[in-house]
């Protein structure tokens, strides 16, 4: 038989362990994300029939900043916006973008989502046929870039496509 001191010290440390234990599961319980928010895409893949009108509230853009102008991407994303276009992605180009005005990378120039961007950007808009940098369409904007155009408010597909759109929950 254990005396009584050291049975009362053995089980306050056990006490003690399994308090710790509880708190790290706890810690680690509350910090963990909602179950189906985990990093939840900018955009899913939509089809789109030919016919079909596509309108800017359908349609994710990515902005980068190819110029020296700082913030440029994030003015230039706030533009979208206020167009009724989706939030994509913003950031830098990569260094070897040579951009002085606007360009779309797309590896679909004919997708009417590339094309209503577009209409946005003006008839100086350079659409490059190469892989995308972010999600939706990639727009990258050079110190030439002060503003969007009025553009169209509307593309019709003219084959069965698709397009890069916001998820609905």
């Amino acid at each position: 038989m254990l005396p009584p001191g050291l049975r009362s010290a053995i089980v306050l440390s056990a006490l003690c362990v399994l308090l710790v234990v509880v708190g790290v599961w706890g810690f680690n319980a509350a910090t963990e994300p909602f179950p189906g928010k985990r990093d939840a895409p900018q955009c899913v893949g939509t089809p789109v029939a030919a016919g079909e009108k596509v309108f800017p509230a359908q349609v994710t853009v990515s902005v980068y900043n190819a110029g020296r102008r700082n913030g440029l991407a994030s003015r230039t994303m706030g533009l979208f916006r206020d167009a009724g276009f989706n939030a994509g992605d913003t950031g830098n180009a990569p260094k070897d973008a040579d951009v002085a005005f606007a360009a779309i990378w797309t590896e679909q120039p004919d997708n009417p989502a590339v094309q209503l961007v577009a209409s946005r950007l003006g008839p100086d808009v350079v659409i490059e046929e190469r892989d995308g940098r972010g999600s939706g369409v990639t727009v990258l904007v050079g110190d030439g870039f002060e503003a969007l155009e009025k553009g169209v408010k509307r593309v019709v597909a003219e084959e069965d496509t698709r397009i890069c759109s916001p998820p609905v929950d």
